[in-house]
């Protein structure tokens, strides 16, 4: 993602692209509320909420990330439609 097209309110998948402390089981949806250009090229300094399935924020978090890892959570899969007819999440196996 560059940097121009981030935007408040703006959901974004954080995963290892990102940031290595984001291991595939660590990865997160963040709805960013500012940025600002770190001084190490291609990073960034972001607040925001971390989010969880259900998109409720649950943590307000500061991030040091690398914005071109960064995409749309909307490119990612929906994990509410993953759900199971009792509703709830399927097992993980």
């Amino acid at each position: 993602m560059r940097l121009d097209e981030l935007r408040a309110g703006m959901v974004v998948y954080v995963d290892r692209e990102a940031s290595v402390q984001f291991a595939p089981d660590h990865a997160i949806h963040f709805r960013l509320i500012r940025w600002e250009k770190s001084a190490y090229d291609g990073w960034i300094w972001a607040a925001g909420y971390q989010l969880n399935a259900a998109g409720d924020a649950v943590d307000r978090r500061d991030l040091f990330l690398q914005y071109e890892g960064l995409r749309p959570a909307s490119a990612m899969p929906d994990q509410r439609r993953a759900q199971t007819s009792t509703g709830r999440p399927p097992s993980k196996l």
